[in-house]
């Protein structure tokens, strides 16, 4: 591994300039930076014609002059993983990523960005390999000759694949949770329909309740059946001239916090790219670890098996029990920390 020197933020492409953020270690080299800001990139999306200009919003996080490890998640996820002491953002993997944390920052630099959509590239859809060329090309603009790892969960999962396959140079090893090389056809049929009810909302002029059933109906799908059977198996509550079931303000409470923060053509053009996704396994020389979970009901453990038979580069194939289902990448870090560690030794 070539460490290169940190990479600033001073061309016009990049809106926010690098700042240094001490940190207690001895080792000088141990100085944590933080690079937040926006690169105008060139990309020639899958489903569009020629080069395209596209603003990439990305942050760049962790030691001075360490190698540089990706970290992508699900289609709600952006470019804040963690932050470091003093940012009010804590991060949607904060107890992974961090000093100290399985991915630590006091040895690596942790590099993610937002979700490209088909309205930055100026085309209908948005492919996994759009964003991984996205990813790539970044590399380039921060002078980073190869990353050390591409940590990928979920759509990041599917994301690091298309990188690995298209960019095998790029990459030194794949770290990939709960996300295979093409999306199983019973989860499909699943956004489908979700895709469909917020359709039905933009042309009824409902959008915000459409996306919030849509939403819901998405969250039946992340959790697992042990923990909903725990958590909501309650008798129902007759108000409002109905009866309101225990998962009813669960759902609900989730439909309305997504509604905050998503539009609804992001949504489905995101949920489109995890549909549209589909990478040759055979085409992946990359060593890879894998982690699943038996309880997933949208990547079943089925289709990590068979990823893992056959990609191209040495793989094994981590399998974590926990009740959350899909989101257990999320929920279950003291499980998930020290196969990460060990997947980045």
């Amino acid at each position: 591994m070539t460490f290169l020197p940190e990479a600033r933020c001073s061309d016009p492409g990049c809106t926010d300039a690098t700042r240094a953020v001490p940190a207690p270690f001895a080792e000088p080299r141990a100085r944590l930076t933080a690079q937040r800001g926006t690169r105008r990139l060139q990309l020639s999306p899958k489903y569009g014609n020629g080069l395209r200009e596209v603003d990439v919003s990305y942050a760049w996080h962790g030691a001075a002059g360490a190698p540089t490890v990706i970290v992508q998640g699900g289609i709600s996820a952006d470019r804040d993983v963690t932050a470091l002491a003093g940012e009010a953002v804590s991060g949607w993997w904060h107890e992974l990523v961090g000093e100290g944390a399985a991915i630590d920052l006091r040895h690596c630099r942790v590099l993610a960005i937002d979700w490209l959509t088909p309205a930055q590239l100026g085309t209908g859809s948005i492919s996994s390999e759009d964003q991984a060329d996205a990813l790539v090309v970044l590399l380039a603009e921060l002078r980073i000759t190869r990353a050390y790892a591409f940590v990928g969960s979920s759509y990041g999962a599917m994301v690091g694949l298309a990188f690995a396959s298209r960019h095998p140079l790029q990459v030194e090893r794949l770290v990939l949770l709960a996300g295979a090389h093409r999306a199983h056809p019973l989860s499909t049929a699943q956004r489908s329909v979700q895709r469909g009810i917020v359709r039905l909302g933009q042309a009824s002029g409902n959008v915000d309740e459409a996306l919030a059933l849509s939403r819901q109906l998405a969250i039946t799908t992340y959790r697992g059946s042990a923990e909903f059977g725990r958590r909501f198996a309650g008798a129902p509550e007759f108000r409002e001239d109905r009866f309101h079931f225990p998962v009813e303000d669960y759902l609900v409470h989730q439909g309305r916090r997504f509604v905050e923060r998503f539009d609804a053509d992001r949504f489905l053009a995101l949920s489109e790219s995890i549909d549209l996704h589909d990478v040759a396994p055979e085409q992946v020389p990359t060593p890879t670890t894998l982690i699943g979970f038996p309880s997933d009901r949208l990547v079943p453990l089925a289709d990590l098996c068979e990823l893992q038979r056959r990609l191209r580069g040495p793989a094994t194939l981590e399998v974590v029990e926990s009740p959350y289902g899909h989101d257990a990448f999320l929920k279950e870090p003291e499980q998930l920390a020290p196969l990460l560690r060990e997947a980045l030794a």
